[in-house]
């Protein structure tokens, strides 16, 4: 998959950089899109001049923030119903379980830093939404983490790739490094209870 996002970028260009960036961060189905890889492989292209980093990062904001509203209305409409379907291939209760307990932590900040965690950042809005959260609360924290996710991760790897000759060849430990990050929020506590169950057993 990180092999195919060069490819996927310059083929899909800002409209579907916006369309993946949108249902990953409002559309339930867009759970498993590559958004943190995405937008800092694009940052890289940038650099390249395939890009244009300003272009890029105005549309990936507009489209992080446009996905979370929705995100948002579609919880504050469908209320607790969703916390009653049934698992299928594209919907684990697990996962909105651990959205949850992410939002019970850290309130209304989820919506900022939740940006930064796979899986979380499609139900945090959701969850804002079925919690009746404030909207504008809510807006404040979803313009600061559209921007800091949206915006930051292109720099970053626009800064890189004129930083790095030949930045291509290290492209794929890159990503991998970004999405060993992006992922290490949500794996940690996992890791933890796992400790604490085994120690409970014996």
């Amino acid at each position: 998959m990180f092999d195919d996002l060069p490819s996927l970028i310059r083929t899909a260009g800002y409209l579907g950089i916006a369309g993946i960036l949108f249902a990953e961060s409002g559309i339930l189905i867009g759970l498993f899109l590559p958004g943190d890889s995405l937008l800092f492989t694009a940052g890289i292209l940038a650099s390249q001049g395939y890009l244009h980093i300003g272009i890029l990062c105005f549309v990936g904001w507009i489209a992080a923030i446009a996905g979370d509203s929705v995100g948002y209305a579609f919880g504050q409409h469908v209320g607790p119903r969703i916390f009653t379907r049934d698992d299928s291939r594209f919907w684990n209760k697990q996962h909105i379980e651990h959205a949850r307990a992410f939002y019970t932590k850290y309130g209304a900040k989820t919506i900022l830093l939740a940006r930064f965690v796979p899986i979380v950042r499609t139900f945090a809005p959701v969850l804002a939404g079925v919690g009746h959260m404030r909207y504008r609360t809510f807006l404040l924290y979803n313009l600061i983490g559209g921007a800091l996710w949206a915006v930051g991760l292109p720099l970053l790897g626009y800064f890189l790739g004129n930083a790095i000759p030949d930045v291509d060849r290290y492209l794929l430990p890159l990503i991998a490094g970004i999405v060993l990050l992006s992922v290490m929020p949500a794996v940690i506590p996992m890791i933890r209870s796992w400790f604490r169950n085994r120690t409970h057993t014996l």
